[in-house]
């Protein structure tokens, strides 16, 4: 019996060891210390560590499946738009509005063979640019060189159909291969303030030096962010942030020559026919009103003369009454990144009695409050934590660790939390992704438990240009954060603005989406709230 407890409280204080070592890295908020600190909480906490790290195996096992590593030898052996065959299955006479309209995709390399395996990355567009409309198309990839794009005609009149070759799966292959072994393309720098003086640090999400180093800890999710700690100040005197980008690849100067601009984004279906929809006076479900907890489909909507009209739900065409009298009293916090922070920007053109309130914030990206005293209705948008890119000094007491944000909302019937992250994260490991999204859903099940009023609404992050330092800040990162966060966060009662699919429709290539978009982002979003 002895015996028996001694291996077990060894075996308990290695396990502890192991942590200290390999905690979770990611990110901010105050718990600063210079020495490195175990957990003390016992088997629940290791029971949730597992569980956590179990998860994010599970995950990362069936993104590798979904993009198995592919050998590179040649350019002429790798997949070919001008080469590839489309042909349109069981083509029609007549295509009505509603219709649904299957291509299949056969993929050649460059010497005109055929490919046997899959994984290239596609983008599959539908538009009318008369109508100003557009819609995504649905690819699914059989694994042998095949693939069905699937459209569903939307909207009557002419229309055009597109589907892009954004990169071969060789260079799919390479970039998750770079994404999963990537470490330090990001430098941050740590702005330490002691009185008059002030003292800049390296500071990472990892970071290996035998220098003292201040830690700073997030809530019960021990998520990490280092600095070396300067010589005569306190950890705590961190204050401001920035970062700036590394020359550096993890690609072979064969791969890069995938990812060359006249090779991103290469139309497939350059001499396919438009087709001509008609309405044929076809009976139309009807569907209910949009609520939160509804499954979306994809596409979950497109666009027409610039509206965003959504397929499973019914979207109410709200006026500024009515808008005013769902705000009534409206508590809503915005936790995310810049596109989120377009959104504060944008909702005083749609509610005119709504004011910024100075906060007298320091730094780039300081928090920001709007308010209508009259109605009693606040709105916020708080920067996300680490990692958070940009060349500008921010204040680090100014970030919001998400899962802590939601941690410190009471939540009620009147309470909104939006919450969006993607972008910052695309240079860094795929598990510090997982890992931060995990952490938001148990928050946000925290939240039900003591508030299953409280409404929240999760943004999916957008397409960006292309090519703009693809290795990193590539769409294809995006969507393998995109896929993951629909999986992460699915049977959870949260409302979903699509973000990436209302993009795509709108072609709008853009970090920051332009106006048309943002307000119908704002509408769906009312839509869920009123």
């Amino acid at each position: 019996m002895a015996a028996s407890l001694l291996v077990f409280f060894l075996t308990l204080k290695m396990f502890k060891l192991w942590l200290t070592l390999n905690l979770p890295i990611s990110l901010q908020n105050w718990n600063t210390s210079t020495k490195s600190s175990c957990p003390t909480s016992s088997m629940s906490l290791i029971k949730s560590l597992t569980e956590a790290e179990l998860r994010i195996r599970e995950i990362m096992e069936k993104l590798d499946q979904q993009i198995p590593l592919r050998s590179f030898t040649h350019v002429n052996t790798t997949t070919s738009a001008a080469h590839s065959i489309t042909t349109i299955l069981n083509p029609q006479v007549t295509y009505c509005r509603g219709d649904r309209l299957d291509i299949l995709l056969e993929v050649r390399d460059h010497l005109g063979r055929r490919k046997e395996y899959g994984g290239d990355f596609l983008r599959a567009r539908m538009s009318s640019p008369s109508l100003k409309a557009g819609a995504s198309g649905k690819v699914t990839d059989f694994n042998n060189g095949t693939y069905l794009v699937s459209f569903t005609l939307f909207w009557e009149g002419q229309v055009s159909l597109s589907v892009l070759l954004i990169h071969p799966s060789e260079g799919a292959s390479a970039l998750w291969r770079a994404r999963k072994d990537v470490h330090d393309i990001i430098i941050f720098k740590g702005k330490f303030v002691n009185g008059t003086s002030q003292v800049l640090s390296e500071c990472s999400l990892t970071l290996h030096s035998s220098a003292e180093l201040c830690k700073y800890l997030f809530g019960g999710e021990h998520e990490v962010f280092y600095c070396v700690k300067p010589q005569h100040m306190p950890c705590e005197a961190l204050t401001h942030v920035s970062t700036r980008n590394q020359k550096t690849s993890y690609l072979t100067a064969k791969e890069k020559s995938l990812f060359h601009m006249s090779k991103v984004g290469v139309e497939i279906m350059k001499d396919l026919k438009h087709i001509e929809v008609f309405q044929c006076n076809k009976n139309e479900n009807v569907k209910e009103k949009c609520r939160i907890g509804m499954k979306i489909p994809f596409p979950g909507g497109y666009m027409l003369q610039e509206r965003w009209i959504t397929t499973f739900c019914n979207q109410s065409q709200l006026d500024t009454m009515k808008i005013n009298g769902c705000l009534k009293g409206k508590l809503i916090y915005l936790l995310g990144d810049s596109t989120l922070r377009q959104w504060i920007e944008y909702l005083p053109n749609v509610v005119k009695t709504l004011r910024f309130f100075d906060l007298h914030g320091t730094g780039s990206f300081p928090k920001r409050l709007l308010l209508d005293a009259q109605r009693h209705t606040q709105i916020q948008w708080k920067k996300h934590s680490y990692p958070f890119i940009t060349i500008h000094l921010y204040s680090v007491t100014d970030d919001g660790y998400i899962p802590l944000e939601i941690d410190r909302v009471l939540g009620d019937q009147n309470t909104v939390i939006v919450i969006t992250f993607g972008h910052h994260f695309r240079p860094f490991p795929i598990d510090i992704f997982i890992r931060r999204a995990i952490s938001i859903r148990k928050a946000i099940e925290r939240l039900f438990l003591r508030s299953p009023a409280t409404k929240v609404i999760i943004k999916t992050e957008n397409i960006r240009e292309m090519p703009i330092e693809s290795e990193w800040f590539d769409d294809f990162h995006g969507h393998i954060q995109y896929l993951t966060m629909k999986d992460i966060f699915k049977d959870l009662n949260v409302g979903i603005i699509d973000a990436w699919d209302m993009t795509i429709a709108y072609n709008a290539y853009f970090l920051h989406p332009p106006d048309v978009v943002i307000k119908n982002q704002i509408d769906m979003f009312l839509n869920y709230i009123c």
